[in-house]
């Protein structure tokens, strides 16, 4: 006899333990995975392959396709990334999700409390990160398989309820109207619960226990890849267009992925049933069916990877189309700096990537700002209030970067757990931003002082100009060097820099004892003296941000090692 209420609250709770093991086992992964998943993210380029490859990296590591393709639009409003990238990489993360079923098809579900009480004590007390991140892998697992467990126990009553069989008559999935239904179901289902992975588990811990056949689980696992969408298209409300056609393109392709399918269902069960070893109905003398999950787990990397690989080469077509459905009306958000959602919405790991992508972006504008004041230091150079508002646009933008980066950072890490890693990279990185944002002060600053020089009419002698020409170019030169830590060529070492550093300072002097040379003799009047003297002073303060900003970046990196 049923109990609703108590298998209610039985369920809940199993899901609850259950969807808890998911989120260690996504939190201790990422802790594991070093650097990988930011060199994943800095990798990604046209090459559509790559991009899959990306997408099924990262969701593996993260154990959410939705995690995922929230990033994904989270990076393309960013800028960070094109609308082709983050197809590709969302077709990944619909095959990197497929890992879950498989975790799932595993038959240690008795053993969740042996694996709890292995691992928790470590997990708890060692003192070594690796090593409390693996035990946490434990624990993880133990919770996922306990959770599972209980769900089952909780849901045996219902194969021998005739109410429930009744409506499993009507849900068989052997019609199209039944086929549809159970989709439909499975679709709105994982809307609410806001997880595939535990409509996954719930869908698995029906059919083990013989409440549901398998090609109503099926069903169901077809129509909880629709589901799983609604976090992207939420994600992307009121975000710039490239980012809510990322979303709409995630729908696109699970919708038609699935009406593909609808389209050969019975021969796709029937040869889930051919490929796995062991009948999907066949019942244990504990009244379960040990082989049931496996067959699900197929059906649902089948039907991912068939997917991914007949879409894969007419990527350009869906493009094209999610670009027709998703017109550009000007009305998305604009900004240098835009990320999708609240920073507790994504993994730690995740978001410290991001970051680091937007601080190439920002180093990339200060170095256009830098080079700009190059050009303007030659007095024959044509259209200079053109490039002095470009200076000062730069300025400001970086100024917004700085900001958003700080007050994101600073959420991600109160939002998530965290290893003492990703924390230290984190804040390496906000001071990097500040350092950044110091540059474009006074390379704007530099600006200013010029357009004082010209409004007052007032001119450099040719040495001068040649002593500040020689001083931007070096500064210039040593931001480069030390900028290299942005990208895979090989930074500075601390040795190079600090020589180039005390390189820059005796030009500073010598340049200023050249400077108060012209004074004494009066070739330099009082205002072009002054101005020269504070041109002079924030180059070199530049410099002096520069090697603040190499500490930063070797802090990050060091972190990582």
């Amino acid at each position: 006899m049923i109990e609703p209420f108590k298998m209610g609250y039985t369920v809940v709770g199993g899901l609850g333990v259950f969807i808890l093991g998911m989120k260690y086992l996504s939190d201790s992964l990422q802790m594991l995975s070093g650097g990988l998943i930011r060199k994943a993210i800095s990798s990604l380029t046209t090459n559509r392959i790559l991009a899959v490859l990306v997408g099924l990296t990262v969701t593996a590591f993260v154990q959410s396709s939705s995690i995922t393709t929230v990033m994904v639009v989270g990076l393309t409003n960013a800028g960070l990334m094109q609308l082709s990238q983050a197809i590709g990489v969302i077709l990944g993360a619909n095959i990197g999700t497929t890992i879950t079923g498989w975790i799932l098809a595993i038959q240690v579900g008795k053993y969740g409390l042996l694996l709890i009480a292995l691992g928790i004590f470590p997990m708890l007390f060692s003192k070594n990160e690796r090593r409390s991140a693996t035990s946490k892998v434990l624990v993880a697992l133990g919770l996922i398989f306990f959770g599972l467990e209980i769900m089952s126990g909780a849901f045996k009553p219902l194969r021998s309820d005739e109410g429930f069989m009744n409506l499993m008559l009507i849900l068989d999935a052997q019609t199209l109207p039944s086929l549809l239904g159970c989709v439909l179901i499975g679709c709105l289902m994982t809307m609410v619960v806001q997880s595939s992975s535990a409509m996954l588990g719930i869908t698995i811990a029906l059919a083990a226990t013989g409440a549901i056949p398998l090609q109503t689980a099926i069903a169901l696992v077809m129509g909880e890849n629709i589901g799983t969408t609604i976090t992207a298209q939420f994600a992307a409300i009121g975000s710039t267009v490239n980012a809510r056609r990322s979303a709409m393109a995630h729908s696109m392709f699970n919708i038609l992925g699935v009406l593909i399918l609808i389209m050969i269902f019975p021969p796709f069960v029937r040869l889930v049933e051919t490929i796995v070893p062991g009948a999907a109905n066949f019942v244990n003398s504990e009244g379960s069916r040990p082989y049931i999950a496996a067959h699900i787990a197929l059906a649902h990397s089948m039907f991912n990877v068939t997917a991914t690989l007949l879409m894969l080469p007419f990527l350009g077509q869906l493009e094209k189309i999610v670009v027709r459905i998703v017109p550009d009306t000007g009305a998305g958000k604009k900004g240098p700096f835009k990320y999708i959602g609240p920073p507790g919405s994504m993994p730690v790991a995740m978001g410290v990537s991001m970051v680091f992508e937007e601080l190439k972006r920002m180093q990339e504008r200060v170095h256009k700002a830098l080079r700009h004041v190059g050009s303007l230091l030659h007095r024959d150079l044509k259209g200079r209030d053109r490039f002095l508002q470009k200076v000062k646009e730069i300025e400001e933008q970086t100024d917004i970067m700085q900001h958003e980066i700080t007050t994101f950072t600073v959420a991600l890490m109160q939002a998530g757990e965290s290893s003492n890693e990703h924390s230290d990279r984190a804040y390496a990185y906000v001071r990097a931003a500040d350092e950044l944002e110091s540059i474009a002060d006074y390379a704007a600053a530099v600006c200013s002082h010029m357009r004082r020089l010209d409004k007052q009419d007032q001119e450099f002698s040719e040495d001068a100009w040649r002593d500040l020409i020689r001083f931007h170019q070096e500064v210039f030169d040593f931001f480069v060097l030390v900028s290299r830590a942005f990208s895979d060529e090989e930074a500075g070492s601390n040795r190079e820099i600090d020589t180039a550093a005390r390189r820059l300072n005796d030009l500073a002097e010598t340049i200023r004892n050249t400077h108060l040379d012209r004074m004494k003799s009066g070739s330099c009047g009082a205002l072009p003296a002054l101005t020269f003297s504070d041109m002079a002073v924030a180059l070199h303060r530049i410099k002096n941000h520069t090697v603040n900003l190499h500490e930063a970046l070797y802090e990050g990196a060091t972190s990582v090692s």
